[in-house]
């Protein structure tokens, strides 16, 4: 059984995810929202560990099974998504906008991968469990999606994206 006390301290960290998994706050709070859904249906089956690792595999099968829904030819490419807006002329608000826009490029695999390391600081071992990887899988899916995302925020890439 669930400790409703420990969904609730879990909330802030998944919204987070979820935010920067589909870059809209919107559609993020909407995954959130399915995702406690399901793990309250199916808290049964939590056999203890990690709260929040079963439940970012909860939100990662959400995730997966909604792109699948909408269209299944898009399950491993890009979300469509509104860049966040650049709240004011700072270079650090700039290098962030830039970012976003970078990781809403990358397929969706690989932007789940990097947000599980760079955002959530989850372990090899860890990003496998929630995605139902071999740990090889998920290491050649992050150094793949570390290299696109460098590539995505080199210089000439971005001044091709602002023309």
């Amino acid at each position: 059984m669930i400790d409703d006390q420990a969904l609730i301290a879990e909330l802030p960290r998944i919204r987070r995810y979820a935010r920067a998994l589909v870059g809209d706050q919107a559609r993020a709070d909407d995954l959130v929202q399915d995702t406690v859904e399901r793990a309250l249906r199916k808290q049964g089956h939590w056999q203890g560990g990690s709260l929040r690792a079963w439940l970012l595999t909860l939100m990662h099968n959400v995730f997966v099974n909604q792109i699948r829904k909408n269209d299944p030819m898009r399950a491993s490419s890009d979300v469509d998504v509104e860049p966040l807006p650049v709240r004011d002329a700072t270079q650090d608000s700039l290098k962030l906008r830039d970012l976003d826009r970078a990781l809403q490029q990358l397929s969706a695999d690989h932007r789940e991968i990097l947000l599980l390391v760079g955002l959530e600081n989850l372990r090899y071992e860890e990003i496998a469990q929630v995605l139902d990887l071999p740990i090889g899988t998920v290491m050649s899916r992050l150094s793949r999606a570390r290299r696109q995302l460098k590539d995505h925020m080199s210089p000439k890439a971005v001044l091709t994206r602002i023309k």
